[in-house]
């Protein structure tokens, strides 16, 4: 523990001391030159054109005057160039190393809130907890047992299949050695002149057995139909005798049907006109009804928004009462709090910042002109530099493009 304890201190430290300044110093270089690219007005193709040549040139100049120095100064610093550039592949390592390390961190403590997520949404769809040790071994037993029997059967299903495949192959031999058979059979009639005879005497042999097994049902048949006709003329004479009381009392029933009938007409004719009175009643009652119904909504709709109006006003007069309380108040904290002084507070900074910002801009003003000028002077000594630059690297390279003459302490340029 003390161990992996000094690693995350030592890994900790050298993040802190090394690695997060050089980065933060990168990026604050790298947000001034975002800056300055931004506060300088937009540029055109051309422009881009030229300083891309520019930047070409510096660069090669930089090449030969690396070369020049590696020439000049290799055999004093030969000792220390080789330990310098282990340094450099050191640090690089380091650096690589330790971006490995806290991408490992990273991946980590992800994976460690993907197990605990995992975990609790176990917990929540089973309301168990995950299997450890014995019992994660029984259920892994468990499993195998059943893949085994899995299997065991699967191989069984196979063997079935296998044996229906090769019954049904045999059953499609079969039906071709029959089609053959026939076939042969057949061209055996046509050529001893009786084609059709075996089909015919199967067909005979079919019908004669088909016909000797319907005479056995029509025998059958005709015995039990004799039996079951007497058995239904007893039974009839029987209803018949034990029906003829209850027809006399049908027959009286239906007479009486007819009246009871008769009468309900008559009485479903009143009913209806009367249905017909009742239901235009209820139609002009309902109309009514949906009247004051909406008629009702809207007095309560007008009652809601008086009652609404009525608090906005209770409201507002409250706020007035305490506006006119805390600006009639001899307590100056209580008078801070009034709106009206609150409002005059802001005025008065407002006013105050619109001076400060009129002066401001005066002074801008008045100074726009000098600043210009100091820049076009900059720009101006910056290009006379660049031109001094470029007249001694030529002179280094020993190509003369024009002599200068000094003047007391002034340096002119002929061309």
């Amino acid at each position: 523990l003390m161990k992996k304890l000094e690693e995350e201190i030592n890994f900790n430290s050298y993040l802190v001391t090394e690695k997060i300044p050089r980065e933060l110093e990168s990026k604050k270089n790298s947000a001034y030159f975002l800056q300055k690219v931004a506060a300088e007005p937009a540029m055109s193709q051309s422009d881009l054109n030229v300083l891309e040549i520019k930047i070409n040139e510096v660069n090669a100049q930089i090449n030969q005057l690396i070369e020049k120095r590696m020439m000049k100064y290799e055999p004093i610093d030969s000792k220390f160039s080789m330990y310098r550039q282990q340094a450099s592949i050191i640090s690089r390592k380091k650096e690589a190393k330790a971006e490995e390390l806290q991408a490992a961190k990273e991946e980590m403590s992800r994976t460690e809130r993907q197990m605990l997520q995992k975990t609790n949404q176990a917990h929540a769809l089973e309301g168990s907890e995950v299997l450890k040790g014995d019992e994660f071994k029984h259920y892994v037993n468990k499993l195998r047992s059943k893949n085994t029997f899995y299997k065991k059967k699967r191989l069984e299903i196979a063997e079935i299949t296998a044996e229906y495949g090769i019954l049904q192959r045999t059953e499609e031999l079969l039906k071709q050695r029959h089609e053959a058979i026939q076939q042969q059979l057949q061209a055996i009639e046509d050529k001893k002149g009786i084609s059709g005879y075996s089909y015919t005497q199967e067909e005979l042999e079919r019908v004669s057995a088909v016909k000797s097994e319907m005479d056995e049902m029509k025998g059958r048949t005709l015995d039990n139909m004799s039996e079951m006709v007497k058995k239904l003329n007893t039974m009839v004479a029987e209803k018949k005798a034990s029906l003829a009381p209850v027809i006399k009392e049908l027959r009286q029933l239906r007479q009486k049907c007819q009246e009871l009938t008769q009468e309900c007409d008559e009485k479903k004719i009143q009913y209806d006109s009367c249905a017909a009175g009742l239901e235009s009643n209820r139609s002009t009652l309902e109309q009514e009804v949906k009247g004051l119904l909406e008629e009702c909504v809207q007095e309560e709709s007008n009652y809601r928004y008086i009652n609404c109006m009525k608090r906005n006003l209770e409201i507002q007069l409250q706020r007035a009462k305490e506006e006119m309380k805390a600006y009639v108040s001899p307590d100056p904290q209580e008078r801070r709090k009034a709106i009206r002084e609150q409002y005059t507070r802001m005025i008065l900074e407002q006013e105050n910042l619109g001076k400060k910002l009129r002066e401001k801009q005066k002074v801008v003003r008045e100074s726009h002109g000098p600043n210009m000028k100091q820049i076009k002077m900059w720009q101006d000594f910056q290009q006379l530099m660049e031109c001094k630059r470029e007249c001694f690297l030529k002179q280094q390279n020993q190509t003369a493009i024009g002599q200068v003459i000094q003047e007391g302490d002034k340096e002119r340029l002929v061309l």
